[in-house]
Parts: C-alpha cells; structure tokens; sequence
C-alpha cells in the first residue's frame, strides 16, 4: 500500500513539474524594467515585423509577450527581448 501511494506521489509531482515548464515564459533579458522599449516603441517594431491584429500586448516574466496573426493570418504566440526587440520565442498555429 505504501509503495503504491508513493507511486502516485511521484507520478503526480512529475506531471505537475512538466506542466510548469511548458507553461513558464523564456527569459528574455536581465536588463531592468526601467532600460527596456515603451510599450509604443514595441509595438511600433512588432508592427514592422508585419504583425497584426494584436489581442494581447503584456509583460510576462522578462518578455514583451503578444497574441496576434502573422502577416499570412496565423495566429501567434509571440515573446520578444524587450531591449532590443528581437523575437525569442515564437509559437506560430
């Protein structure tokens, strides 16, 4: 009984730690807040990169993260380095 009850445990805490890391934001920078793009420059950027219909501009962890369509109408996940604005992470449906 006790072998299957730490079975579970185990179980339950690795699927749990794997969810947390398909969940988390990638670093992007260490730079502070203060020394990173406006949310107007950055999107003045993410405009130029021919992205589109932005549902969700946000800060998440050290990223600029968006929701939005590619120029082709995909949709995307989108984490950006927002010191210099480069894409570090995009997640294209």
């Amino acid at each position: 009984m006790k072998r299957s009850l730490m079975l579970k445990l185990v179980l339950t805490a690795s699927a749990l730690s794997i969810t947390s890391i398909a969940v988390a934001a990638p670093v992007c920078t260490t730079v502070p807040q203060a020394k990173w793009l406006t949310p107007v420059q950055m999107k003045a950027k993410i405009a130029k990169m021919g992205y589109r219909d932005i549902k969700v501009f946000q800060v998440s962890g050290s990223c600029y993260e968006i929701y939005a369509h590619t120029k082709d109408g995909k949709r995307a996940e989108v984490y950006f380095n927002p010191v210099t604005g480069a894409v570090v992470q995009n997640n294209v449906d």
